[in-house]
């Protein structure tokens, strides 16, 4: 395993899949909201990271985009974020997630770290 490949954040592991070698990058939620552009192709994290950016419309285009349960997850989240606790509970209920209590930081890493995986 190697880490900052590059000047990228994150760890590289190599692993066999089918006998076939296969390299995974393995990122942090801070190593992902430090990345100077977003790293990943999931439209759920592509909000997240927009919205960690300061880009909040740009997000919530991308979790509507997604059209999936995580993408809804997200949705929630910003709904919430934005303040708008109805409407975030609607979308907390699509995507089979209950609100949570915390705050909205400890949330962005929670939904970051699981949609990381």
């Amino acid at each position: 395993m190697s880490g900052n490949v590059g000047g990228q954040f994150g760890a590289q592991v190599n692993l066999e899949f089918s006998g076939r070698p296969v390299m995974v990058w393995l990122m942090t939620a801070e190593e992902f909201k430090m990345a100077e552009s977003c790293p990943v192709a999931n439209l759920p994290l592509q909000a997240l990271w927009q919205d960690a950016h300061g880009d909040w419309e740009r997000a919530h285009g991308l979790c509507q985009e997604a059209k999936s349960r995580d993408g809804d997850w997200v949705h929630a989240y910003l709904h919430r974020k934005e303040g708008d606790e109805g409407n975030a509970g609607y979308w907390y209920s699509r995507a089979g997630r209950p609100m949570p209590a915390g705050g909205l930081e400890a949330e962005w890493t929670a939904i970051v770290t699981v949609l990381l995986k």
